[in-house]
C-alpha cells in the first residue's frame, strides 16, 4: 500500500476508504472474517417448523368441518378430506420426526438459553396438550365418525357436533401458541 504524503492524513473520525476482496467490503484496518458469509438457516428452519407443527394438527382441526355435510348428502369424503385422513396415519410419524429435527435446529441456531424462556415453556405445554388431545380423543373419534353407517344419521350428527366443538378448542389453543411464539411475553 502506498503511504500518504505528509499533511494529508484524514481528520480524526473521518471514514476510511472501502477495501474490496474476498467476501464483503470492509473499512481499511477493519478485521476481515476468515469465513465467507453463508446461508442463514434460521428463517428456513422456522418456516419449516411452523408448517410441520400446523400440519401435524391439521387433520384434527379440519376434518370435523370437511365431513360436516357427509350425512346430509350421503357422499364419500372429498379429496382434501381423504388426504387429511391419510396424513393422520403414517404421515403423522414423518411429520413428527421433521418437527423434532427442525425444533432441535432452531434451538441450536438461537442458543440453548431459549429453552428456559417462560413463553416457550407455556407454548410447548399447550402444544403437548393439543397433541395428546388429537392423538387420544380427536383422531379415534374421527375414525369412528368416518366408519359410522349412514343408517344412523342422528348419531352421526351428534358425534360430528362434539367433534367440531373439540376442533374449536384445539384451534383456540393453536392460536394461543401462535400468540405466545410471536409476542414472547414476559410471563414470570
Amino acid at each position: 500500500m502506498l503511504a500518504r504524503p505528509a499533511g494529508r492524513d484524514p481528520p480524526a473520525g473521518a471514514r476510511q476508504p472501502l477495501r474490496y476482496g474476498a467476501g464483503r467490503p470492509t473499512r481499511a484496518g477493519a478485521a476481515r472474517p476468515d469465513t465467507e458469509v453463508g446461508v442463514n438457516w434460521f428463517p428456513i428452519l422456522l418456516a419449516t417448523h411452523v408448517a410441520l407443527a400446523i400440519s401435524l394438527l391439521a387433520p384434527s382441526l379440519l376434518l370435523p368441518f370437511l365431513l360436516r355435510d357427509r350425512a346430509a348428502h350421503a357422499a364419500a369424503p372429498g379429496t382434501l378430506a381423504r388426504a387429511l385422513m391419510a396424513t393422520q396415519g403414517t404421515g403423522s410419524v414423518l411429520i413428527g420426526i421433521g418437527l423434532a429435527v427442525t425444533g432441535i435446529g432452531l434451538v441450536i441456531s438461537i442458543g440453548p438459553s431459549v429453552v428456559t424462556q417462560p413463553w416457550l415453556l407455556v407454548a410447548l405445554g399447550v402444544y403437548a396438550a393439543n397433541l395428546l388431545t388429537a392423538a387420544f380423543i380427536s383422531r379415534p373419534n374421527l375414525r369412528r365418525l368416518v366408519g359410522l353407517s349412514d343408517a344412523e344419521p342422528e348419531a352421526w350428527r351428534r358425534r360430528a357436533r362434539r367433534q367440531r366443538y373439540l376442533a374449536y378448542a384445539m384451534a383456540a389453543a393453536t392460536g394461543l401458541i401462535g400468540f405466545l411464539m410471536s409476542t414472547k411475553p414476559a410471563l414470570w
